[in-house]
C-alpha cells in the first residue's frame, strides 16, 4: 500500500528509481473511501466505495471493479531551475496529517501528443505556468504522476495527491486554476475522485 514505503516520491522526486508500477484498484476494499467520484469530461468510472493503491511489481491486487494501472517516471517538461524550485518546497507522500487524497485519471486527446516535445512544453509551462502558476500551493498538496499510456490502459495519466483536510479550499483554488489553462483544452477525458484515508 501507499503508506510507510521507504520509495515514496514526492512532487517531482528529486531522482527517480526505477518505473515503479502503481495500481489503484476500485472496489469494495482499500485504504480509502470514496467520497465523491465524478466525470469532468467524457465517460465516468463506475461508482465504487473504497480504492485500493497497490505499489511495485508482484504484489497482491485485490479483486475490484475496475483497475488502473501506471508508472512513475522521469521528468518530462521540468527544467534544471524549475526541479531547483519545487524540491525546495515540495512534500513527500505519507504524512500522517494527509488524511484526504484525490485520484484524477486523465486522456489527452491525438492532437496533443501529435506535437513535438518542445511544443508541448511550451503549452504546459510557457504558455499554461503549470509549475510558475502552482508553487505556490506547496508543500500543503502533495502529489504523484503515474505514466499509463504507454503500457496500452484508457487514460494517460494517473495523478495522485494528497493534503490535510484543513486545506480542501486551497485544493479547489489548484485545480481550477489548471483547468483554466491552455493545456486543459487537449483534455478529452478526466475523472475526479475525492478520497479519505481510512487505515
Amino acid at each position: 500500500m501507499l503508506r510507510n514505503q521507504a520509495n515514496i516520491q514526492p512532487w517531482y522526486g528529486q531522482s527517480m528509481p526505477s518505473p515503479m508500477l502503481v495500481q489503484f484498484v476500485g472496489g469494495q476494499v482499500g485504504s480509502f473511501e470514496v467520497l465523491e467520484c465524478k466525470a469532468l469530461v467524457g465517460e465516468a468510472l463506475p461508482k465504487v466505495s473504497r480504492l485500493a493503491v497497490c505499489e511495485g511489481r508482484g504484489v497482491t491486487v485485490p479483486e475490484g471493479t475496475w483497475t488502473l494501472r501506471g508508472v512513475t517516471s522521469h521528468q518530462r517538461y521540468v527544467q534544471a531551475r524549475e526541479g531547483v524550485q519545487l524540491r525546495a518546497v515540495q512534500a513527500g507522500l505519507g504524512r500522517p496529517e494527509a488524511r484526504y487524497a484525490a485520484m484524477i485519471p486523465i486522456t489527452k486527446s491525438a492532437a496533443w501528443w501529435d506535437l513535438a516535445q518542445d511544443e508541448r512544453r511550451a503549452i504546459f509551462e510557457d504558455k499554461s505556468q503549470h509549475i510558475a502558476a502552482t508553487l505556490r500551493f506547496l508543500p500543503a498538496i502533495a502529489r504523484r504522476l503515474h505514466h499509463s499510456r504507454d503500457l496500452g490502459e484508457v487514460f494517460d495519466f494517473v495523478t495522485w495527491f494528497e493534503l490535510d483536510p484543513k486545506h480542501s479550499g486551497l485544493f479547489d483554488d489548484l485545480l481550477g486554476l489548471l483547468r483554466a489553462t491552455e493545456e486543459w483544452r487537449y483534455v478529452e477525458r478526466e475523472v475526479e475522485l475525492r478520497l479519505a484515508r481510512i487505515d
